[in-house]
């Protein structure tokens, strides 16, 4: 049993379709418009928080790209980039640009307020940008309520509650534990509770 709950799922793989949009539908249409080929959004630039959801959006395109062998090219957390690499994405960007490539990158910043080389800053907020807004602890328990109803899963409110109040708040670490519940519960064939919930998190004790 204890192998069983140390065995939590990586969490599935990054879509535009398992993204919890939240306040972001302007910059989710945006990206779907770039995989359709759309001149206007060539080159987009996303930034916000940690867990906001950059990386999972920049995936999600990479993946979808070369599913339809699209010329994307994607950079995430350009503000971690170094002057080398830098340059490189500003010369990628223009050689993008001349052959109607697609761009999409991110940061944790607007362009001009990470300390970017100048010349980078400029052709990053040349195309769209899009600040990202992570979920409200609203959106974030609909998420798990949906993602339970999905499973066939009886998920009660105060688990929900548990979850947001005591674990990481990353939507991915919480879905997984969710898994793993559901999974115990079903082996247990025992309904899903509070407790049952702080016995997973002792025998996992990093999540």
């Amino acid at each position: 049993m204890k192998q069983l709950l140390l065995d939590i799922q990586p969490p599935a793989p990054q879509t535009l379709t398992n993204f919890i949009v939240g306040r972001n539908a302007e910059a989710l249409h945006s990206l779907e418009l770039a995989l359709g080929g759309a001149e206007e959004a060539r080159f987009i630039y996303l930034w916000g928080a940690e867990g906001s959801g950059k990386s999972h959006l920049l995936q999600a395109c990479k993946r979808k790209a070369a599913e339809i062998s699209l010329p994307l090219l994607i950079a995430d957390n350009v503000n971690t980039l170094d002057e080398v690499a830098q340059i490189a994405l500003f010369d990628q960007f223009n050689q993008l640009r001349a052959s109607s490539g697609i761009l999409i990158t991110s940061g944790i910043a607007a362009p001009t307020q990470m300390c970017l080389r100048n010349d980078l800053a400029t052709r990053l907020a040349w195309g769209l940008v899009y600040q990202l807004h992570p979920l409200t602890d609203d959106e974030k328990a609909q998420a798990l309520k949906t993602h339970a109803k999905e499973r066939g899963m009886k998920l009660p409110d105060e688990v929900i509650t548990y979850c947001l109040r005591y674990l990481r708040r990353d939507l991915p670490t919480l879905m997984a534990v969710l898994d793993a519940l559901d999974e115990w519960s079903l082996t247990e064939k025992k309904p899903v509770t509070v407790p049952m919930l702080k016995k997973l998190l002792q025998l996992n004790l990093d999540i």
